[in-house]
């Protein structure tokens, strides 16, 4: 099973993870974006075509757009296949993005995607409203994540 074929139970298609993000960053909030696409972008995506590794999302004039979301360029495209790093226009609701935007431009936080994914058959991002971790609070996650795998192994086997 490709990482494009994996579903969820309530009919969406995850499509890229953001795994480095989980790490790398204290989650503080998620939202549900919704993501500009062309057609060619579309058709890759549904081939599972996506790298959300440098992702992150930025205002600009208002509006929220994701930077650095590398899409492959459709195989069987022409030349109006897309450009893969293109900046592409978040989807959220009016509400949203003025909390957003005082959250990110006074607390200092930053937003990156942590999924990409198909719900009923539209693209949508799963942003995160995240603070950088330093090196001694990652260090204390893996320690964490050890001793709480130690433990399941003990009940396991006893």
């Amino acid at each position: 099973m490709s990482k494009a074929d994996s579903h969820d139970g309530n009919g969406i298609k995850i499509i890229a993870r953001n795994r480095r993000a989980r790490h790398e960053y204290e989650i503080l909030e998620r939202w549900e974006a919704g993501l500009v696409l062309r057609g060619t972008e579309v058709k890759s995506l549904r081939a599972g075509k996506a790298n959300l590794q440098d992702a992150f999302a930025r205002f600009h004039d208002g509006e929220l757009y994701l930077h650095n979301l590398h899409i492959s360029p459709y195989e069987s495209g022409n030349q109006f296949n897309h450009d893969p790093v293109r900046t592409r226009k978040l989807l959220l609701r009016s509400g949203e993005l003025r909390k957003l935007f005082g959250q990110v431009e006074l607390k200092g936080l930053t937003l990156v995607p942590l999924d990409l994914y198909f719900k009923n058959g539209v693209a949508k991002a799963t942003l995160a409203l995240v603070r950088g971790k330093k090196l001694h609070d990652k260090r204390e996650t893996l320690k964490r994540k050890t001793m709480q795998r130690e433990m399941e192994r003990g009940y396991k086997g006893g």
